[in-house]
């Protein structure tokens, strides 16, 4: 089985994507397109911008989108994914690269997904953390343990999972892990939250765009983040990419269950190597790369 991986918030980087627009007359149209949906000019921001204007949500999620959907649809009939997956907001790039969504739809809502999620992180102070070197079941239990909201948000690979909640039961937890014997446990640089209940307030209001959207039939499966299975029908698409914003990534788990399903090869669509890194962790033996342009 090949699947074609699609990154997250954090993988974006100055310049992303420029390679893209020179070379391609159809990634051209595509940036010139998404200028004109988005009311700003995002492809001067990710060619040219700063580090700071590019590491606004507003910016960053359709930033990483758009290279990442280019990319597959610059790939054309070299795009042939036995199944696809995207990591937290990697999931819109894959719904795109699978045909459930089209490019508009997929970037109005990922426009609309990092506006709502900004508007929440503004509601209250909050962040998340690394834990590194603890079993997934000590980190749930100890969150458990703190009365104030903190929970798993990113299982990224065996003894690596990221938490989530308000600041001070983020650093509760992490002096608490710390001492239960992890290696690391580090407070991120990250606007608030996500995948924490603390999103409901952008979960509520992306509800109303994501049911006004037309999901199709996928060319094939997506495993999605919420319960790490193959899915193929729209309906359930839909309900699970709403439930993503307030539930953990599991992508320890996808990763399992592609290997399960006879994973043979992994390609990793968009900016930088951190998935196809991840699978590697969990399979030394497995076949991994990147897709084409930066």
């Amino acid at each position: 089985m090949k699947a074609y991986i699609f990154p997250g918030q954090g993988a974006q980087f100055r310049g992303m994507g420029k390679e893209l627009y020179e070379q391609s007359s159809l990634a051209k149209a595509r940036f010139l397109q998404a200028n004109e949906i988005l009311g700003f000019d995002i492809a001067s921001i990710m060619f040219d911008g700063t580090d700071e204007e590019l590491k606004q949500t507003k910016v960053t999620q359709p930033a990483i989108f758009l290279h990442s959907t280019i990319l597959a649809e610059a790939l054309g009939n070299g795009f042939s994914p036995d199944a696809v997956a995207g990591h937290s907001l990697g999931e819109f790039s894959a719904l795109v690269a699978n045909r459930c969504l089209s490019f508009e739809d997929g970037l109005k809502l990922v426009s609309a997904r990092a506006l709502a999620m900004q508007k929440a992180c503004d509601l209250e102070p909050s962040t998340m953390a690394a834990i590194l070197g603890l079993e997934d079941d000590v980190v749930e239990q100890i969150c458990q343990e703190i009365p104030d909201i903190v929970v798993p948000a990113n299982y990224n690979c065996p003894g690596q999972l990221v938490i989530s909640g308000s600041v001070p039961a983020v650093e509760e937890a992490c002096s608490l892990l710390t001492e239960a014997g992890a290696k690391r446990a580090l407070i991120l640089q990250v606007g608030g939250a996500f995948h924490s209940p603390l999103m409901e307030p952008a979960r509520e209001e992306l509800a109303q765009a994501i049911e006004a959207t037309i999901f199709n039939t996928p060319i094939c499966p997506i495993y999605q983040n919420v319960n790490a299975l193959a899915v193929v029908d729209p309906k359930e698409i839909k309900k699970n990419i709403l439930a993503q914003l307030t539930a953990p990534v599991r992508w320890t788990q996808t990763m399992l269950a592609m290997e399960k399903a006879g994973l043979t090869e992994v390609i990793e669509v968009g900016p930088g190597k951190v998935l196809q890194g991840l699978f590697k962790k969990m399979n030394r033996d497995l076949k991994t790369s990147s897709a084409g342009m930066g």
